[in-house]
């Protein structure tokens, strides 16, 4: 079979596809055949070999995918599933290929009306939202939400997710394009990140937000910390802006009552078994209202894999990339 690997970990520039021996399920195992990839930023960390999970070259790239049931263990289906069934899932890598043995535990049935290209653009971005948001931000109805990296894969899940939840949300962008897909995304207001301290204390008549999500980092951490309402939570997904890890002056924190929470969902919910599974059934209805709409944005096949990943490392992705296997 065909899959995109890491042959050394020297960038994306030099993931290749090959062929490759088809996965064998092991007995925790479903076995699918890919229709969908999606490109997550993990996959460019991972084939600069910068990522947390460092696995030996050559390895497939691919975190989220989605696609057929085929078998499970022995030939087997494991309970809940069925051969054919549609489903998506997610891994620390190894979708990027026509065949993919997943876990159960990372594997979910996908409702009828989701495509494949949606189904891959899901698990990843979308667990790590309402992890972020649920789990670590405690968010309540009626909160607002600032979101930076608005337009990207983790931006966009983000703000429907909020949605989903009733939250207002308010999307920080770098351009007018950009703020277009994070409207279109389902985004309140839009407010580029020139001056966006100022603009949010306008927007909520000088109160502030109850969360800030933050996968940027880098100078616009100290805005975001003040752009918090009293007991607000700003959580920190990454460091996309590269511009180092931000330190907070805990004298802030402690005379305007605010948090700042990490969010390391693959920490916390690949090592909690039925855990991903609970927060997929969160999803599912906000999936069948319609709030959560994966957006897709440019679409490739598997030997577009590489370039995906240099256009993501260029910044030009908006909303979720896919590649699509079949």
């Amino acid at each position: 079979m065909r899959a995109a690997q890491v042959l050394d970990t020297t960038g994306p520039a030099d993931v290749a596809v090959r062929d490759v021996p088809e996965p064998t399920p092991g007995p925790d195992d479903v076995l699918v055949e890919v229709h969908s990839v999606g490109v997550s930023f993990p996959d460019l960390l991972l084939s600069k070999g910068e990522y947390q999970l460092k696995p030996d070259p050559p390895f497939t790239l691919g975190v989220d995918f989605a696609g057929t049931v085929v078998a499970g263990p022995d030939g087997t289906v494991p309970d809940d599933f069925e051969v054919g069934q549609r489903v998506a899932g997610v891994g620390g890598w190894g979708g990027a290929a026509e065949l993919v043995a997943n876990p159960v535990t990372s594997t979910f049935v996908l409702p009828d009306h989701v495509s494949y290209d949606e189904g891959a653009a899901l698990p990843m971005n979308y667990l790590t939202a309402q992890f972020a948001l649920a789990e670590r931000g405690q968010l309540r109805e009626g909160e607002t939400v600032l979101v930076h990296g608005a337009a990207g894969g983790v931006g966009t899940a983000t703000i429907q997710v909020a949605k989903g939840y009733g939250a207002r949300t308010i999307a920080v962008v770098s351009t007018e394009q950009k703020g277009e897909v994070a409207r279109a995304a389902g985004a309140d207001e839009v407010v580029l990140l020139d001056g966006f301290r100022a603009a949010v204390q306008e927007l909520t008549d000088n109160r502030g937000v109850d969360v800030v999500l933050d996968v940027v980092g880098g100078d616009v951490f100290t805005d975001s910390l003040r752009v918090l309402s009293t007991q607000g939570r700003l959580l920190v997904v990454g460091f996309a802006a590269g511009q180092g890890i931000p330190e907070v002056k805990v004298n802030r924190l402690l005379l305007n009552n605010v948090d700042v929470r990490g969010v390391g969902w693959g920490a916390f919910a690949m090592f909690r078994p039925g855990y991903m599974h609970q927060q997929w059934a969160e999803l599912v209805p906000m999936l069948e209202s319609g709030v959560v709409k994966p957006p897709i944005g440019a679409t490739y096949d598997l030997d577009g894999f590489a370039q995906a990943l240099l256009d993501m490392d260029a910044r030009k992705t908006l909303g979720k990339s896919v590649v699509h296997v079949r």
